[in-house]
């Protein structure tokens, strides 16, 4: 079997980190062939945006259909990873979105799920029966318990740590080193701020951040 052709959406950070795991699970054995990026507005890149390998927009894309086999979201932003993943899954039905998984995750392979275009990045452990939502992102050194459900377009920031049987809803963004503790929910649209750790259940579309956390003020 050949390598299948893979464009990535975005050109930040996060973008560059879903290349260098393509990269990781070529090393290990040859599977994709980079393409490279596709932004939003090619005459206005971000501030962070790579120059290179900037493929164009979502024009490009169409005009280019016959060259991109499967596409990943290169984005953090919860909410953006859910509007691209419904729209584009829309426009082109017929485009892969693999499970990209680094050689170096832990989980069980045998008893986890995970929807189309899952990412889980490098030294994540994730036990058993834990079903990963389609679009959700668990980047590197994060750890998820015994059947955590994590919802549709989730981003699980680096070093976080979900306990056991947890439940994240869709759209939820959990902060780097954030703490949430066993059987807890989490609203869709959530987000834990950077080290906070979740002591009771968090109303969808709030934000909480602190030790224990707690709702954010509003200005």
């Amino acid at each position: 079997m050949g390598t299948k052709r893979i464009a990535i959406l975005g050109a930040g950070g996060q973008a560059r980190e879903v290349e260098w795991l393509i990269r990781e699970i070529n090393r290990h054995q040859a599977t994709y062939e980079f393409l490279g990026y596709i932004i939003s507005d090619v005459t206005r890149p971000g501030e962070h945006d790579s120059s290179r390998g900037l493929l164009g927009d979502e024009s490009w894309l169409e005009s280019n259909r016959d060259r991109v086999e499967c596409l990943a979201i290169g984005i953090g932003d919860p909410a953006l990873r859910l509007k691209l993943a419904a729209a584009l899954t829309s426009r082109f039905p017929d485009i892969e979105w693999p499970v990209l998984i680094h050689p170096r995750a832990i989980f069980d392979a045998a008893s986890c799920e995970c929807g189309p275009g899952v990412l889980l990045s490098a030294g994540i452990t994730c036990t058993v029966n834990i079903k990963f939502g389609a679009f959700s992102l668990i980047n590197f050194g994060c750890t998820i318990g015994h059947e955590v459900q994590v919802g549709k377009g989730c981003v699980v920031n680096p070093g976080a740590n979900i306990s056991g049987g947890a439940v994240l809803g869709d759209g939820v963004l959990v902060g780097s080193g954030a703490q949430v503790l066993q059987y807890l929910r989490i609203g869709p649209g959530a987000k834990i701020g950077a080290g906070a750790v979740v002591v009771r259940n968090v109303e969808p579309n709030s934000t909480v951040v602190g030790v224990p956390a707690r709702p954010l003020k509003k200005a």
